[in-house]
């Protein structure tokens, strides 16, 4: 096979017109699948995070115990274990939940836990000196908490915290598993039909369009909540 006659079957096979034209529609209605669940979950699993982390600050056992199990059970669990029993399993207990549901409450609560522990980590890196400066102008703990020690803690964690998100973000490919119309769910199903390898490369060109200006985002976080020296 010549050079010519090479590229031109790779273009058949990686960039079929027809096949474009046939299944872009449903792949933008799975881009928008992923975008609203990714938004969804960094948005509860970060929120989640940092109560957990104000709660554990309280240093009461019957709080911290709990969380600290939550935290290393969740960060230890693969999350398509976890998608698996929640949406093969518990119907046997009579929870029946719908494959959206599942994907966002496991990835949610997987990226809840990362959360808890990078804030906790910024908490627990605060020099004791800033908790007793706080106090000593009348602050409450609480007080001293939230206008002292978090956004301290927050900033610190930017980087962790960007990164895990978009870690956690890209797993709603997982969904595909258990029948979410995500874009790993859609194309794998047209590159089936087809029998062309066309819609996996539409596939990544979405989590391109998808991810590739989030990463971009993500680099501008980290320079702008750094640290300087």
């Amino acid at each position: 096979m010549n050079a010519p006659a090479g590229f031109q079957r790779f273009v058949e096979v990686f960039f079929d017109g027809a096949i474009i034209d046939r299944y872009l529609p449903d792949l933008l209605s799975a881009m928008v699948t992923t975008l609203w669940l990714g938004a969804i979950i960094i948005v509860t699993g970060v929120a989640v995070g940092l109560v957990l982390a104000c709660l554990r600050s309280l240093q009461v056992w019957w709080l911290t115990v709990p969380i600290v199990m939550f935290a290393d059970i969740l960060r230890a669990l693969p999350p398509l274990v976890l998608i698996l029993i929640f949406y093969f399993g518990l119907p046997g207990l009579g929870v029946m939940m719908s494959g959206p549901l599942v994907l966002f409450i496991v990835l949610a609560a997987v990226l809840a836990a990362f959360c808890e522990e990078i804030f906790w980590a910024g908490l627990t890196a605060l020099p004791r000196g800033q908790w007793e400066a706080g106090r000593a102008t009348g602050m409450s703990f609480a007080q001293t908490l939230i206008w002292v020690a978090l956004p301290q803690a927050v900033r610190m964690g930017v980087p962790s915290l960007v990164n895990r998100s978009l870690a956690i973000t890209k797993m709603t490919a997982l969904g595909s598993v258990i029948g979410v119309k995500e874009v790993l769910a859609v194309s794998s199903s047209a590159q089936a039909m087809s029998g062309s390898a066309t819609p996996l490369t539409m596939a990544a060109a979405a989590y391109l369009a998808i991810f590739l200006p989030a990463v971009i985002l993500a680099r501008w976080l980290e320079r702008r909540f750094s640290w300087k020296v």
